[in-house]
């Protein structure tokens, strides 16, 4: 494990709570029980945010395959799909484990991910037995794309700002004061709309992106979609390499919208150039979830290592002095065009008082041009 991912260089605090570091395991398969939980903490994460969790009584019942992956000619991945549900361990496995972990690793942060139906009671119990059980924070998951939609949960209440509104306020009421996350989907026209809601309803903050709803692709053979189950399938989350330009603009919009309010960034983060693009962009954290189902564990190390040199080469005293520092840097097209016509004017007036420009117009009023103003 690289030495900065543990000895302050890259420590941070956020909405309250000490990061070692800004990376963080997203909620999700690297993150399903207590023994991954701990693989992740052993090999340097700063956070890990568990599988998302909902009361016992949710039928929750896996498919396989459920996993498909979009490759290059060449053989690389750029994109995964995922089918998975939320955990089907029953909640009370999951109160164990919280408190197994936060026993082993107390200088870690350990966040709970929760969905349910629109129920206040519901909602409230699975918030204060989760913090119970030991979890330091809360991330609220109304952005699941394909699981329980039918249940009116997941994307299905993200996509309605008043409910994400409300169920917000319901949880940050049970919780005690302790920071609560709305995770965003991005199957949305306008992801502002409800991160602006979550923030009415007392959110400290939120995560973006969730997966972008998909199929991954057609077998030409059997003209079935993937990955095949009993010769169907259903659209399903759309991760890694190939959704990061989306998520970079989406946690782009939010950062300029809402400015000072914590981003959590997630969206194919698969090395460090990748998170210090998110946290350029306004990220004070950032989450990998299928970068570590792919490379594993072990890529934190050189989160840590590029990022702490790219600190370095820029003088930045911490983390938190690079966070939405490109963010000046866009603009509208009419204000490029407007910044484009300004260089121009410039240069032609920069040309305009070299000798070898002498000549080219009439001769007189170049001179002319020269004169200094008697006013």
């Amino acid at each position: 494990m690289s030495s900065v991912l543990t000895d302050g260089t890259l420590a941070s605090t956020v909405n309250g709570l000490r990061f070692l570091n800004p990376f963080i395991i997203g909620s999700g398969p690297p993150s399903t029980n207590a023994t991954v939980i701990g693989k992740a903490f052993a090999a340097g994460w700063g956070g890990v945010i568990a599988k998302t969790t909902s009361l016992t009584d949710t039928h929750v019942v896996n498919v396989q395959p459920r996993y498909g992956k979009l490759q290059t000619p060449g053989g690389e991945t750029i994109g995964f799909q995922n089918i998975e549900l939320i955990s089907d361990r029953p909640f009370e496995d999951w109160e164990v484990d919280f408190r197994k972990v936060k026993d082993a690793w107390p200088d870690r942060i350990l966040v709970g991910s929760i969905m349910e139906r629109y129920d206040k009671a519901r909602w409230q119990e699975l918030a204060w037995r989760c913090i119970k059980a030991g979890c330091d924070s809360l991330e609220l998951n109304f952005s699941c794309p394909h699981g329980h939609p039918e249940s009116g949960m997941g994307a299905a209440m993200g996509q309605n700002p008043a409910m994400v509104k409300e169920v917000t306020s319901w949880v940050v009421e049970a919780v005690g004061g302790r920071p609560v996350w709305a995770k965003m989907t991005p199957n949305i026209t306008d992801i502002r709309i409800p991160a602006r809601a979550a923030k009415a309803g007392g959110a400290a903050g939120v995560a973006a992106i969730n997966t972008i709803l998909s199929t991954v692709g057609i077998n030409l053979k059997t003209l079935r979609p993937t990955p095949t189950v009993e010769g169907h399938s259903t659209y399903g989350g759309y991760s890694y390499r190939a959704v990061k330009p989306i998520a970079l603009r989406m946690v782009g919009e939010l950062a300029t919208d809402m400015p000072g309010f914590t981003i959590s960034g997630i969206g194919g983060v698969c090395s460090s150039v990748d998170a210090i693009e998110f946290i350029l962009m306004g990220s004070s954290t950032v989450q990998s979830c299928t970068g570590p189902m792919l490379q594993g564990f072990e890529m934190v190390d050189e989160l840590g290592e590029g990022l702490a040199a790219f600190l370095a080469q820029h003088s930045f005293a911490n983390v938190e002095a690079a966070i939405g520092k490109s963010l000046p840097y866009f603009a509208t097209h009419h204000h490029l065009v407007e910044l484009q016509g300004a260089r121009k004017a410039a240069k032609a007036a920069e040309l305009a008082n070299r000798d070898t420009e002498w000549g080219k117009k009439d001769f007189v009023a170049e001179a002319g041009q020269l004169v200094s103003s008697k006013e």
